[in-house]
């Protein structure tokens, strides 16, 4: 309890330097319509680049399904966490699917990565969820092995996998729904398929169409 009041407080509080940080704008007048709209169940697919560029480029599905897209292409887990409250609890989110952390192992913010940190991102975002009455639904990040911006850091594969043993272990305790997208993208290597990504971070349109399926599958 006493986290989550530190948290809220931080959230409360953000000033100019923190709003450009977080990207506050970015969705700032579509929250504006959400909320000034009748409402009722909002599923928000939350995260960076692969949710952004999914809401951007398969639009009919987030039409069909009526998912909200809240992703910012480059954003680490700490990013998400400070612009959680603008853009999942004050838009009546009714569920959160959180897919995020593969930028904070590039290190994009110009931090070392420490697992400890991004796993406490997240844990962070779930108990703002449920304090709030959001339902949290966890994705593991991508099994990508590479990252073309970052070609220094070698070991994306096996930080990628670390950190998803421990947020599906985390899950499975405490009755959280988890999606692990390796399921129907991975090789039998573990790694994902060239045919579903390029960069093997985003994936393409057969990889989201994948993605897409199992989604919805779990979340009925």
């Amino acid at each position: 309890m006493k986290r989550i009041f530190l948290l809220l407080a931080v959230l409360l509080g953000v000033g100019a330097q923190a709003q450009n940080v977080a990207h506050l704008n970015r969705y700032a007048a579509a929250n504006e319509a959400l909320k000034a709209a009748c409402y009722g169940p909002r599923v928000v697919l939350y995260g960076d680049s692969i949710t952004d560029g999914w809401a951007s480029q398969r639009p009919d599905f987030f039409a069909e399904t009526g998912f909200i897209g809240r992703g910012i292409s480059g954003e680490e887990t700490a990013q998400m966490l400070l612009r959680f409250r603008q853009d999942v609890l004050d838009i009546h989110a009714s569920t959160f699917v959180l897919l995020g952390g593969i930028n904070d192992i590039a290190q994009n913010m110009g931090d070392p990565y420490v697992e400890e940190l991004t796993y406490a991102n997240i844990l962070s975002m779930i108990d703002l969820a449920r304090h709030n009455g959001v339902r949290p639904v966890i994705c593991a990040l991508l099994p990508s092995y590479k990252l073309g911006w970052r070609p220094e850091i070698t070991d994306t594969f096996q930080k990628v996998q670390s950190l998803n043993a421990r947020l599906k272990a985390y899950c499975e305790r405490h009755g959280i729904t988890f999606i692990d997208y390796a399921a129907v993208l991975a090789g039998p290597d573990g790694k994902i398929r060239a045919e579903y990504s390029g960069d093997t971070v985003h994936p393409n349109a057969a990889g989201y169409a994948l993605m897409e399926r199992l989604l919805v599958e779990t979340l009925r």
